[in-house]
């Protein structure tokens, strides 16, 4: 029996691990989201949208290296939403902070 088959019979889902192209594409796919971030940085016309755009590209990210270099994605659901569900509430508390540190002070209640 092969070590990969040994693998997959002891990892319990019997679903086998990714290609290295596909971590090479997802590494791409990384660096991509990167360059994606620092130009937004630097683009003044997005300074009114910034901090959504960055908090949407880092979550991606965040998702993709969790479920692949990490091996969520071949590990039981209830892993998935485990780490999803913080994942989530961490975005919650992000937008919370900057609606609370950046939109509200600048406004008039009364």
């Amino acid at each position: 029996m092969s070590s990969d088959v040994q693998a997959n019979e002891a990892h319990g889902e019997g679903e086998a691990h990714g290609s290295v192209a596909m971590y090479i594409w997802i590494g791409v796919i990384l660096a991509v989201l990167t360059f994606v971030e620092v130009a937004v940085f630097y683009i003044e016309a997005l300074d009114h949208i910034e901090v959504p755009i960055l908090v949407v590209l880092s979550t991606a990210k965040v998702i993709l290296v969790i479920m692949y270099f990490m091996h969520l994605k071949m590990e039981h659901r209830a892993l998935t939403w485990i780490f999803m569900t913080g994942v989530v509430l961490f975005v919650f508390l992000v937008t919370a902070l900057v609606i609370l540190y950046q939109v509200l002070p600048g406004i008039q209640l009364f």
